[in-house]
């Protein structure tokens, strides 16, 4: 995937704007003034068009840099059983780490999310290495948790005093983890 971060900084660096950028773009199904929109929104961090491969490809031939230069890697668990605040606990531990010095304190902490998050890091981490990038300098670019309500299938109750009754809520959360590789490495 494309990171903006790195696309706006090699682009500062090589003091080249958006219109510089979509000379290089045009391809079958985008044209001059779409190529320029899209590489508009990739700069601000907006996704629309979604970058393809060969987007990509284009990019990092305009900017004079190898495509890896220019990705990070995302992996994803959604609909995960844990509450969110539960896993955000442990994915403080690892952000910005040494993907490495993640594993290690995953495999030793003793929370019941340390093992999804680290499938979601071993997963990104796989997909890095897939494409050809140094897995020695890769690191967590971003650790994050969002809330996605209540499990599906957990809706219950529990009978209380006087005839009431009281929900069994049991909370899930999506797992977004971005490695990216360290410059200079």
């Amino acid at each position: 995937m494309l990171s903006t971060n790195k696309l706006k900084e090699l682009c500062q660096q090589r003091q080249i704007g958006p219109e510089g950028l979509a000379s290089h773009l045009v391809r079958g199904g985008l044209d001059e003034r779409q190529a320029s929109t899209a590489a508009k929104n990739w700069l601000r961090g907006l996704f629309k068009p979604k970058p393809r491969r060969e987007d990509i490809h284009h990019l990092s031939a305009a900017l004079s840099v190898q495509e890896n230069d220019l990705a990070d890697w995302r992996s994803s668990y959604r609909f995960a059983p844990i509450s969110a605040r539960k896993a955000r606990l442990v994915t403080q531990l690892i952000a910005g780490r040494n993907v490495q010095d993640a594993m290690d304190i995953l495999k030793f902490t003793k929370k019941r999310a340390a093992t999804m998050i680290d499938k979601v890091l071993r997963a990104a981490v796989a997909d890095a290495d897939e494409q050809q990038a140094n897995v020695d300098s890769l690191y967590v670019n971003c650790a994050r948790v969002d809330d996605a309500g209540n499990r599906i299938g957990t809706k219950r109750w529990i009978a209380k005093d006087r005839g009431r009754a009281h929900p069994i809520n049991k909370k899930a959360c999506h797992i977004h983890i971005t490695v990216t590789e360290a410059k200079g490495v």
